[in-house]
């Protein structure tokens, strides 16, 4: 009678395996091989996607360093820097450009601003200030500087050598304002060249007052290209006094 058997586990010799099973078992590979490796880089893809856009958008690393600013005079740039509010190491790709814009427009001077990104750590901020048509006087003996879409927007210590305006409460939603500004743009270079002030005191209510204290009454704001055209030809005429509210029928006493 014999003893229970033992078993052993023997790995075979490789060249115990037939030729045909090597090569069926490398073509299997190499299928499973082509299967995985589409998964495989996409996977790899994923991966570094996701690394850049956490450095890029979540870390200081491609932060603000500076803020460069440019086409200011009468606005300091460290001004434009403090309205845009930008901290520094602020990610740059995340920078919200639109918000940055209209923090600096803003500013009273201001009139537009454009923002772009200037990689690899700097924000560029080009700024068009606006431009002065007039002046109103204020009871401090300064001068308001106003454009033309009726803006008060800096303040000079002393005549500026520009159109003084005459308006009870200037701003761009006022009709007087609108209509005064609509008449100083459609002066002629001779009436500029003699103007002292404009003064309005409502939209139909509108005269110039002219070196050598002579007087112009506008009336309103209509056919103001007629209006300064014959204001302009009266000029030569003795008088202290020209009226073209009506075009049709000015007069000079």
């Amino acid at each position: 009678m014999t003893g229970p058997r033992s078993w052993r586990l023997v790995r075979a010799r490789t060249d115990a395996i037939p030729a045909s099973v090597r090569r069926f078992n490398e073509r299997a590979r190499q299928r499973r091989w082509r299967a995985a490796r589409p998964w495989l880089v996409g996977v790899a893809g994923l991966v570094l996607a996701g690394l850049a856009g956490w450095v890029v958008y979540g870390t200081p690393l491609l932060g603000v360093r500076e803020v460069t600013v440019r086409g200011t005079t009468l606005v300091p740039a460290d001004q434009v820097r403090a309205a845009a509010g930008i901290p520094v190491g602020t990610p740059l790709a995340s920078l919200d450009l639109g918000a940055v814009r209209r923090r600096v427009a803003t500013l009273p001077a201001v009139r537009s601003a454009t923002v772009e990104r200037d990689w690899p750590s700097q924000v560029l901020i080009v700024v068009t200030e606006r431009v002065a048509v007039g002046q109103v006087a204020r009871a401090d003996g300064r001068f308001d500087l106003i454009d033309a879409s009726g803006v008060l927007f800096h303040s000079v210590p002393s005549d500026a050598g520009l159109p003084t305006l005459k308006l009870a409460a200037p701003h761009p939603g006022d009709p007087t304002t609108t209509a005064a500004l609509a008449v100083l743009a459609a002066l002629t270079p001779d009436l500029r060249a003699q103007l002292v002030s404009l003064a309005a005191d409502s939209p139909a209510r509108i005269r110039l007052a002219l070196r050598g204290y002579r007087e112009v009454i506008w009336g309103d704001a209509t056919d103001n290209a007629a209006k300064a055209q014959a204001a302009t030809g009266l000029l030569r005429y003795p008088g202290s006094v020209i009226d073209v509210s009506a075009p049709q029928f000015v007069t000079v006493h």
